[in-house]
């Protein structure tokens, strides 16, 4: 949100504009029978930026028992007993940590999470969430309160040197949230931090990592990381054993550094300074988000925000002969001939950078019209670590200690998500030794650092159209030979009055790049988890592709999405295609009945319901498949799948979406973060014994994963 909260009022069934603080619950002296056992706790009004404009400050509203941690001013809660010894330590609580924590915790792993901030994020950063991010929420049960957050954008405005260069739709997807929504990360944070408080967790605020090692004892029952931990405002030390370590403490990683990982990339000439508030412009598309480019000056970015508000990202120019320090040499010439003709780009006001947007904009202008919620000055880089792991797959990075990149695109915290969801469920099995983390860890590193390094490339061509930049694109000599080679990055020619060929930019880029833009174009390497997918392959989509997601019948009385039956943040599913439960396809599922029931058969031995989320979707009628499902051994499937009707019309089915052959049936193996692991037909078993065989572990070898969550036991 960009400001505190104002009264509201539902008397008339609707919200209007309230009074007073109708959410105070205040003590009364009328009587114990009268008096509410429960009042509001304590409220803040906290600044939401450090720079001002003329027009005022702006506040938020923040609640320190609720969100503060254990740095809360009216103390910890007395069930708070963290452990020395854990199976996961987190460094860092920005969305990446958050994420991870959410996810874990629902996975009933001990861990503790740690940040040197005194609080969540109050304003500013990211803004953005792609539907690849709001997928992967809903399978936590959290997409709903970030995706009614704000405004959802599905249309894009560019302007170059005051004439219109597009206007159309974009953000277009086939998944159920479409197009980009935006929530600012302080928000988003926020709704974690209340997740975590549901489950007994508590972020340990002003805490830091002094030092750490891994020790050679690699059992699975071992805790061979051993770090040392130093709480910033008391300064007591102590030190812990975690089984693994996860380094999501941003873009100056401690983690990273100790590890001794190059920050392979380069750091470019391009500074934005970053504007939320309110404007009064003539700009015919103002609060449509988009761009806005100058040949000479640079450009803008526009994202439209909650209650009227825009975020404006503008190009400085902070060389010695820009507009900023022509403006300062006309104010000030002698000091600004003592400081050498340099211009600290972190000096700059909000007022210079609405000056240079203006000259951006022209002919078209921008005022401000309230208060600024947030400003700052940003240096873009675009780094990738050349390992996200260690090499004992101990110690993980995460987010912005991982890869760094500019707002192009926000991938920032949508790729986030997906190294949080990627890394999760993996850290979680190994912990708790369900799964094998020989073969299983160093998927991790693989497949998410390949995302970043085309990430890179991406958002780095689309950035030096908007900019107008030469700057050259990061290269990566370091990534793995055995990948598939990355897309080969589209280079811009900055060009002054030719609009044809900046349209034949844009027209190649999102036709290469919109899928990926959104999240949803974004495959795996092959590896343990991606074995190669045969020419006979049991569906059309690809090993190591995101799950396609089609409309399916629940029940007479709900329909939905096939995720919504694919949720939990370390289930297995498997998705069995049944057609109609007839013909060819009825004796291959007898087959896999029969090995359903086998103890000897992959289910049984690696788990049974208790790892894996066996879905059912069949051609027929919830009516018809009750009776089909009663005979021939059949029974255990309706005992043990959750059936789906796939009832839509042939031309928009389950069966269509993943081409499924109705005489042979498959069996999809679909990830915990939702991409399709492996795929096989019905009779086709066997092969499903060998592929889990390679990374899980039965279940007769016992858990060594320590019980709780944060050390409660």
């Amino acid at each position: 949100m960009a400001t505190a909260l104002l009264p509201s009022s539902f008397h008339n069934g609707y919200r209007q504009p309230g009074k007073g603080t109708p959410w105070v619950v205040e003590s009364k002296e009328i009587g114990d029978d009268d008096e509410p056992h429960w009042i509001t706790p304590p409220s803040s009004e906290v600044l939401s930026s450090t720079v001002h404009n003329s027009l005022g400050l702006n506040t938020l509203r923040t609640w320190p028992t609720i969100y503060d941690g254990t740095n809360s001013p009216h103390g910890i809660p007395k069930w708070w007993n963290p452990s020395k010894e854990v199976d996961v330590l987190i460094c860092g609580a920005g969305p990446a940590g958050l994420q991870i924590a959410c996810s874990l915790a629902r996975q009933g792993v001990n861990f503790r999470i740690i940040d040197k901030a005194e609080q969540p994020l109050i304003a500013g950063r990211a803004d953005g969430v792609q539907p690849r991010f709001l997928e992967t929420l809903h399978s936590w049960g959290l997409a709903t309160e970030v995706h009614e957050e704000g405004p959802l954008i599905e249309r894009t405005a560019i302007y170059k040197d005051g004439k219109k260069l597009m206007f159309n739709t974009s953000h277009q997807s086939d998944s159920r949230y479409r197009g980009l929504h935006i929530i600012t990360q302080g928000q988003l944070e926020r709704i974690y931090v209340r997740d975590l408080l549901r489950h007994k967790v508590l972020v340990e605020r002003q805490s830091s990592i002094v030092d750490f090692e891994a020790t050679p004892d690699q059992s699975p029952s071992s805790h061979p990381v051993v770090i040392k931990l130093r709480n910033e405002k008391t300064g007591a030390e102590e030190t812990i054993r975690s089984k693994f370590l996860v380094g999501s403490d941003g873009g100056a990683s401690m983690v990273r550094k100790k590890l001794q990982i190059p920050f392979d990339g380069v750091s470019t000439d391009i500074y934005w300074g970053i504007l939320d508030c309110k404007f009064e412009s003539d700009y015919p598309h103002a609060w449509v988000f988009g761009s806005v480019i100058s040949s000479k000056h640079g450009g803008c970015v526009i994202i439209p925000r909650e209650d009227g508000y825009i975020r404006l990202y503008t190009q400085l120019d902070t060389s010695t002969t820009g507009p900023i320090a022509q403006s300062r040499q006309a104010k000030n010439s002698a000091e600004f001939q003592e400081s050498g003709g340099h211009v600290d780009a972190h000096s700059v006001t909000a007022d210079e950078v609405l000056q240079q947007a203006n000259k951006i904009f022209a002919p078209y202008e921008l005022k401000f019209a309230a208060p600024l919620s947030w400003f700052t000055v940003w240096k873009i880089s675009e780094r990738v670590a050349r390992s996200f792991s260690s090499p004992d797959c101990r110690v993980h990075l995460a987010g912005d200690a991982a890869h760094i990149h500019s707002v192009m695109g926000a991938f920032g915290l949508n790729a986030s998500i997906m190294d949080s969801a990627n890394l999760a469920w993996k850290i979680g099995m190994c912990a708790q030794n369900k799964a094998k983390l020989s073969t299983l860890g160093p998927t991790y590193d693989s497949e998410r650092r390949y995302h970043a390094n085309r990430i890179i490339h991406v958002s780095g061509s689309y950035l030096r159209f908007i900019c107008n930049s030469t700057f050259p694109l990061a290269e990566f000599n370091h990534v793995n030979k055995e990948w598939p080679p990355l897309p080969e990055p589209q280079k811009y020619q900055p060009t002054a009055g030719k609009p044809e060929e900046d349209l034949e930019f844009l027209k190649t880029f999102f036709g290469n790049n919109g899928p990926f833009l959104l999240g949803i174009d974004a495959d795996y390497a092959p590896s343990v988890l991606v074995p190669y997918k045969s020419p006979a392959a049991a569906i059309a989509p690809r090993n190591g592709v995101r799950a396609p997601n089609p409309r399916v019948c629940f029940d007479m009385e709900k329909t939905g999405y096939l995720y919504d039956a694919l949720t939990g943040a370390a289930r297995l599913h498997l998705v069995i295609f049944a057609s109609d439960l007839q013909g060819p396809v009825r004796d291959k599922l007898k087959r896999l009945a029969a090995a359903m029931s086998d103890p000897s058969s992959f289910f049984r031995r690696f788990g049974g319901l208790a790892r894996f989320n066996p879905v059912l979707i069949t051609k027929c009628i919830s009516y018809e498949a009750d009776s089909f499902l009663m005979s021939d051994g059949l029974d255990i499937l309706r005992e043990n799948c959750t059936v789906l009707y796939d009832d839509r019309a042939p031309d928009e089915d389950a069966h269509t979406c993943y081409e499924v052959d109705h005489a042979k049936g498959a069996i999809v193996f679909v990830r915990p973060d939702l991409w399709i692991g492996t795929s096989v037909f019905l009779d086709q078993v066997e092969e499903l014994d060998k592929y889990f065989e390679a990374w899980l572990v039965p279940t007769e070898e016992k858990s060594t994963a320590t019980n709780g969550i944060n050390g409660h036991k």
